[in-house]
């Protein structure tokens, strides 16, 4: 029997397989398509710092007895808003509030995971991810959490393509861009939340960086790149699982090096940006 096969069957067979396998492509579908929006935005460094801010949330719901997902969204949220108040009312630019904020937001998050030490909680998977573990009900948290944000893309998709592009002229035109920034900081948390159990807080930030930035040496238009990404995003999940069922290794760190192999053909391939090609149609000219 293939390996191929082997995972097809295994995942008929056993239901928290099939289960980690939506949660995974819901991810990777979400994770994308805001991505793009990340990129487009120059805003890399705030979604490392959106993703690594809800850990504390995360930790404090637990001990609370409240919901994951709504203590990292308020975390979320508030870190956001920490970083534009910060920036805008000090000479500190937004990068270095970004990193102010963020690394302030972890590291309590750690103290307070280090804290719950003998008390039998163990935390630390919400770091790196498992989605192998996956419960019905984070299930239905990401299927919930991934319509709603594809949801609020496409109503909002004007406004996003606006303040993206030219800002000055959506704000012109009557966009309220800082409410959209701010609506971007709410589905990027939500992204967030929905990745913790795939591929956990340190590595949510490469799913949502690396399909978009794939999609954008391959495309020039908007619409393509966020198919495209979505696409990758799928196509890392997939792979990533299989990998991480037959060769029993982490499964979020698994679906992060697949879709670091796409970057890296797209990067090398790409017809118009790749490296590679652009130095062999620099020699077929000289020829010529």
């Amino acid at each position: 029997m293939s390996n191929i096969t082997m995972f097809i069957d295994q995942v008929m067979r056993y239901s928290y397989l099939q289960q980690a396998l939506i949660a995974a492509i819901l991810v990777g579908i979400i994770c994308g398509v805001i991505g793009c929006f990340i990129i487009l935005r120059g805003m890399a460094l705030m979604g490392d710092a959106i993703s690594h801010a809800v850990l504390p949330g995360v930790v404090i719901a637990y001990m609370i007895g409240a919901s994951f997902f709504i203590g990292a969204t308020i975390t979320g949220v508030l870190t956001a808003l920490a970083i534009g108040y910060v920036s805008q009312n000090s000479r500190i630019k937004d990068d270095s509030a970004i990193g102010i904020m963020f690394t302030a937001a972890f590291a309590l998050g750690i103290v307070l995971i280090t804290g719950l030490r003998g008390t039998g909680v163990d935390l630390w998977h919400i770091l790196f991810g498992n989605v192998l573990a996956v419960s019905r009900a984070d299930l239905m948290v990401t299927v919930g959490i991934g319509a709603f944000v594809l949801l609020m893309i496409v109503i909002f998709y004007r406004p996003l393509l606006l303040s993206t592009f030219d800002p000055v002229m959506a704000k012109a035109t009557g966009v309220p861009v800082q409410l959209v920034h701010y609506l971007l900081m709410l589905l990027l948390s939500l992204v967030t939340v929905a990745s913790l159990k795939t591929v956990g807080i340190v590595l949510v930030v490469a799913m949502l960086i690396t399909p978009g930035a794939t999609a954008y040496l391959l495309t020039d238009r908007l619409p393509v790149m966020l198919s495209l990404s979505a696409l990758f995003g799928v196509i890392s999940a997939i792979v990533g699982m299989y990998y991480s069922v037959i060769y029993d290794v982490a499964s979020g760190a698994s679906i992060v090096l697949v879709a670091s192999v796409l970057f890296g053909f797209a990067f090398f391939f790409s017809p118009k940006q790749g490296v590679l090609t652009k130095k062999w149609r620099a020699r077929k000219v000289q020829r010529a």
